[in-house]
């Protein structure tokens, strides 16, 4: 198996995480890309139309994306257990789409000062983006319960959306404001397959 990969894309940690949860990031072996909202690789756009990272290659010939889509392929290759049966589903799915969409929010943000004209700025636009996230974190910070004991792509998801914050965003300060989801993921943050970085062989 095969990943584009790209060392501070959430998307492609999100796939990793998974895979190493699941005991298959050995197995996947990761290919250089160079992803990028304006100047699009059309190495990338052969094999993915969108041009983005993650774009992952099975044993068996098929190109998968996005993310959703990979990392539940990986789930269901190892017999994982990160995508739940019944009403838990629907829980966990609903909880990766919040990680997905602070994550969708937070590139919106980062890609303004560095991919945008500085004439074409719309700092009104990055402050809504930004906002999003404040009031992700701040449902959350209020229904601790969606979060605590659970291993799932929903908490996946929200760990790597938290970890991009962190890389990305140092100053944002969130954990002052929402304490349960800073202890949350004070814990959560320790565990090998998040607190992991992957780089290029050689």
């Amino acid at each position: 198996m095969k990943l584009l990969f790209s060392p501070f894309s959430p998307y492609v940690r999100k796939c990793l995480v998974t895979a190493a949860e699941l005991g298959l990031d050995e197995r996947i072996e990761l290919r250089p890309s160079s992803a990028h909202p304006i100047n699009r690789d059309q190495a990338i756009i052969a094999d993915n139309p969108l041009g983005k990272v993650p774009t992952f290659f099975t044993d068996d010939g098929q190109v998968l994306y996005d993310s959703r889509v990979i990392c539940e392929y990986l789930n269901d290759l190892a017999g994982g257990s990160l995508f739940p049966a019944g009403a838990a589903r629907w829980k966990s799915l609903t909880l990766q789409s919040l990680g997905d969409g602070m994550l969708d929010a937070a590139l919106l943000a980062r890609y303004e000062p560095i991919a945008r004209p500085e004439n074409l700025q719309w700092p009104a636009w990055r402050d809504a983006q930004l906002d999003k996230i404040e009031t992700s974190l701040a449902a959350l910070d209020a229904r601790p319960e969606l979060l605590q004991d659970r291993l799932d792509i929903g908490s996946l998801t929200i760990g790597c959306a938290l970890w991009y914050l962190g890389v990305r965003f140092p100053d944002l300060g969130w954990q002052a404001r929402r304490p349960r989801v800073a202890a949350w993921w004070a814990g959560f943050s320790q565990r090998p397959s998040m607190s992991r970085t992957w780089s290029l062989p050689g």
